[in-house]
């Protein structure tokens, strides 16, 4: 789907909805115009997650016939990738685009709002979201900090990450220096490995440095155009982010201080966008893998051994167990997490998992 396509259709949507009498949507023009900022953790014309951004700011400025415009400063501009919560947060930008697992140092309870080791994918994730209770508990984390927060754009399934030697088993993840945020991070380190998180301007050459030995970033979309492939041969598939979702953070009060209209075309618009960057993420991904498969045939694919996924997924359960206990906020999350997946779970293994299982090697070719 073109962006221009989608523009066009979610302001007819919107429009649409206005004259149905829906007063969410009541124009509210008080002949003020908003002139608002966001600041995202991506450097300038970042593939994917910074056309998200883009899309949005475009989708509020023909919707808002202008009332509302967006100015998007990236990493070069404001020189702080992983400051975004803060700059959100104490209202120098109305809004910011990074990813919730970022912020775990503010308060642990963000890492569950991107992923989840072994939990959801992209589908049942946003469902969880918008149907299953997630929004609520997201906001009910953030607004202690004067801060909404919004699904900005899934990833999908990442891969396991790049790495300079095999792992072969579980004593080959101690004293690894890896990239890898998030509560795989936390698991790694249980096993002895070494995470960090680091930017992604800095990560090719912090791999080339020998600063780490091993990282993970996204997937076929990303990945062959920061080129790891050139400094580490080993592609291993993923366990750690089944679906990650970024977000879309805005200042309350900023949003507060729109007409409801807007408010209005605000959210719509980052609904849309954050849609558009899924399937962008996985068309992109698609064809970067048949790219990768021609061009580059000393890429070695991998799957870790089931013994080291073992020692993953019992330590993963562990520490899930431990934070639960902890603080009542991450067992509410936790609690929600789960028994949507159980029963969403269900519903994938009898439709997209039945389908693949019994079809996966068969292509139509009635169009031929």
């Amino acid at each position: 789907m073109s962006t221009s396509f989608l523009i066009k259709a979610v302001t007819v949507v919107a429009i649409g909805l206005s004259s149905l009498g829906f007063s969410g949507l009541t124009q509210a023009d008080d002949g003020k115009k908003y002139r608002w900022r966001l600041a995202e953790t991506w450097g300038p014309n970042f593939p994917i997650f910074g056309e998200a951004t883009k899309n949005m700011a475009k989708m509020v400025k023909e919707m808002s016939n202008g009332r509302l415009t967006i100015r998007i400063d990236s990493s070069n501009k404001h020189k702080s990738p992983l400051g975004i919560f803060d700059f959100v947060k104490t209202g120098q930008y109305q809004m910011g685009h990074s990813g919730s697992y970022y912020w775990k140092g503010k308060n642990f309870n963000t890492l569950f709002f991107t992923t989840v080791p072994f939990g959801m994918t992209a589908p049942e994730q946003y469902a969880w979201f918008y149907h299953g209770g997630g929004m609520e508990l997201m906001q009910k984390v953030y607004s202690q900090y004067g801060i909404l927060s919004f699904p900005g754009g899934n990833t999908g399934n990442q891969m396991g990450g790049w790495f300079k030697k095999e792992i072969n088993s579980v004593e080959d993840l101690k004293g690894l220096k890896m990239r890898i945020p998030g509560f795989a991070g936390e698991v790694l380190a249980r096993l002895g490995a070494k995470p960090t998180n680091i930017p992604a301007g800095e990560l090719y050459t912090a791999l080339e440095r020998n600063t780490i030995d091993a990282l993970e970033w996204v997937g076929p979309s990303l990945d062959l155009r920061m080129g790891f492939h050139k400094i580490a041969p080993y592609y291993y598939t993923g366990w750690h982010e089944p679906a990650a979702e970024l977000q879309f953070m805005v200042n309350e009060k900023a949003y507060n201080s729109l007409p409801k209209d807007l408010q209005k075309i605000l959210t719509v618009a980052m609904k849309a966008a954050a849609y558009d960057m899924y399937a962008q993420s996985y068309h992109e991904s698609a064809m970067n893998l048949a790219t990768l498969a021609k061009d580059y045939p000393n890429v070695k694919m991998r799957s870790f051994p089931k013994p080291v996924m073992n020692a993953i997924l019992a330590t993963n359960e562990t520490l899930l167990k431990e934070f639960a206990a902890k603080d009542k906020m991450t067992a509410e999350i936790l609690k929600s997490l789960s028994d949507y997946q159980q029963k969403a779970r269900a519903w994938t293994n009898l439709s997209d998992r039945a389908y693949l299982d019994n079809f996966d090697s068969k292509v139509s070719v009635a169009a031929q």
